[in-house]
Parts: C-alpha cells; structure tokens; sequence
C-alpha cells in the first residue's frame, strides 16, 4: 500500500505562442513576479539559487528546466522534493502549458481548491505574457 503519496493536480492552457516563447518566459526565475506574483512578488539570484519574497516571508528556490524536453520544475532549494512540475509541449501553431502541484494526502479540501484557483489565474498571466 502507498500511504505516503501525495494528491497531485493538474493544470493545462492552450497558448497562442510558440513553445519557445512560453518556455523562455516561465523557465526564468526573474520573470516569476511577472506571471506568479502571489508566489514571488520578486525574485533575486543567489548563487545557483534564487531568493522570492511574498507573503509569507522569504524562501530559497531552484528551477531546473531543460529546453529539451520543454520542462521547468520551481523546487525548494532547501527541500527539492517540494515544488511544482510543469512541462512546454507543442500544440499545432501554439503551445500547451502543463503545471502540476502535489499536496500532502490530508491537505484541506478548500485549500487545495483555493491553492488550485491562483494557478489558474498564473497560467492565464502565462498566456497574457506570450500571446
């Protein structure tokens, strides 16, 4: 039995931008205020890593991304296995944005809903952005 996994959620946005495009705006850490400002109202390297302020304070991130395979991973810097999954995939003329979220197996339903709510809006800044 797998007890400890958790909930994973899934979000996805057709863009009007080629993969390029939506892939060089959100594999830059210092573009995050631009399209997740909830998440990072700002952004500053440090090092290999990158410093982003919001509400709740400050906290070290990494994001590894390969161009390759159109991923972008924003990871804790002090914790990898937490962060958020996303992958840059063709979609005829344009692009599709996937981001995935995982959530421990006991987070609060409207928690998960309220949290699920902002990355929607963040993928239509994506779109905002690139289009």
């Amino acid at each position: 039995m797998h007890t400890n996994l958790k909930r994973s959620y899934t979000r996805s946005l057709a863009i009007a931008a080629s993969p390029g495009t939506v892939f060089d705006l959100v594999s830059d850490p210092a573009a995050l205020p631009r399209w997740a400002p909830g998440f990072a109202r700002s952004a500053r390297p440090d090092g290999d890593h990158w410093i982003i302020e919001n509400d709740q304070g400050e906290a070290r991130i990494v994001v590894r991304s390969s161009r390759e395979h159109g991923t972008v991973d924003i990871l804790s810097a002090d914790d990898p296995s937490q962060g958020a999954y996303s992958r840059v995939l063709p979609n005829g003329n344009g692009s599709e944005y996937q981001f995935t979220l995982q959530f421990p197996s006991d987070a609060p339903d409207d928690a998960v809903t309220a949290q699920l709510a902002v990355v929607d809006a963040e993928l239509e800044a994506v779109r905002g952005l690139c289009e």
